[in-house]
């Protein structure tokens, strides 16, 4: 039996999943401030949802986690580029970067979706496509400064976000491969996983780093509060990932991807007006400026496939769902 579609129930959850990822990076910046670096951040975030989502799914409907081994390939794939790298490097570019800008950054994956359909796949794709990349680019060079002495950012900051983009893009384009065979809950769970089993990996071998400082309490900014970094990265997993993401998948049960995506497009605004109220990260008018004429660009590249999408696994702030991995 179809499920009944209700719109207005759709918006609440996609707009309440983009408050979540936005709140996630101001915490996530104060664990990364706390001394906890990125790979072994983004480990326990992948390990942690991984965890609970696969606890999730066995007691609900353990037949949807049911695999072969020809699907083996395709989720190490995207559990690494997709979820794995996207995560990672989203932290380098907060760490280096106000949290707005850094998810401005990230969130120009779909003018590349579009790009990579039109040039690669040789998919039809409105003429809008070119503005969506003009308008993308121009606001980038405002959100950027770069006439003040070739830019006022930090450089490594803005690598990380552009090719945090690059592994959104991927992540959207295999989700919509993926989501063919398989429905988004057990595909985002699996992907997880697969990220859990790479930074299980590679994470000792990138950085080390004390457990023992999770103990230790940190200022987290509000007056004089300090709360304990485990409590922090609770946060980043269960609020930061694992709600959210289950939020923007619910919403897909009443909005079509694309309409869902671009209301997604409002985590950016979020998140920098929580920088700002929490970090006081305080953004200049340019940069104000150009992340709008971004997001502009972003809902014109959203809409400028011809053909209609299928949903990606899970949410995030751009592409064709809502799901930022910020």
């Amino acid at each position: 039996m179809p499920h009944p579609r209700r719109p207005a129930v759709g918006y609440l959850t996609t707009v309440a999943a983009a408050g979540l990822f936005a709140v996630n990076g101001t915490v996530s910046t104060l664990a990364l401030q706390a001394g906890v670096p990125p790979t072994w951040l983004t480990a326990m975030r992948c390990g942690g949802a991984a965890a609970g989502l696969l606890a999730a799914l066995t007691v609900v409907s353990p037949a949807r986690l049911r695999l072969t081994w020809r699907e083996v390939p395709f989720l190490a794939v995207f559990g690494v580029v997709g979820v794995a790298l996207t995560q990672f490097l989203y932290y380098v570019a907060i760490g280096r970067l106000p949290v707005g800008i850094a998810l401005v950054f990230e969130m120009t994956a779909p003018v590349g979706i579009a790009l990579w359909v039109r040039l690669v796949r040789k998919e039809p794709v409105r003429p809008r496509i070119w503005l969506a990349l003009a308008l993308s680019l121009s606001g980038l060079v405002l959100v950027a400064q770069v006439w003040q002495g070739g830019g006022s950012l930090d450089l490594l900051g803005v690598g990380a976000g552009l090719a945090a983009a690059v592994c959104l893009a991927t992540y959207y384009l295999m989700g919509e491969r993926g989501t063919a065979t398989r429905d988004p809950v057990a595909l985002t769970t699996w992907t997880f996983v697969a990220a859990a089993l790479f930074w299980a990996v590679v994470a000792p071998f990138t950085a080390s780093f004390d457990a023992g400082v999770l103990g230790e309490r940190v200022p987290v900014s509000l007056g004089a509060a300090h709360l304990p970094l485990w409590l922090l990265v609770l946060w980043i997993v269960v609020l930061g990932a694992i709600v959210p993401f289950w939020l923007s998948i619910a919403a897909l049960r009443h909005l079509p991807p694309t309409t869902a995506g671009l209301v997604a497009t409002v985590e950016p605004v979020f998140a920098s007006v929580v920088a700002w109220l929490w970090l006081e990260q305080v953004l200049s008018g340019w940069q104000v400026a150009g992340g709008l004429v971004v997001l502009g660009g972003i809902g014109l590249a959203q809409t400028a496939r011809t053909a209609a999408a299928r949903p990606a696994p899970a949410p995030a702030p751009v592409p064709e769902t809502p799901a930022p991995l910020g």
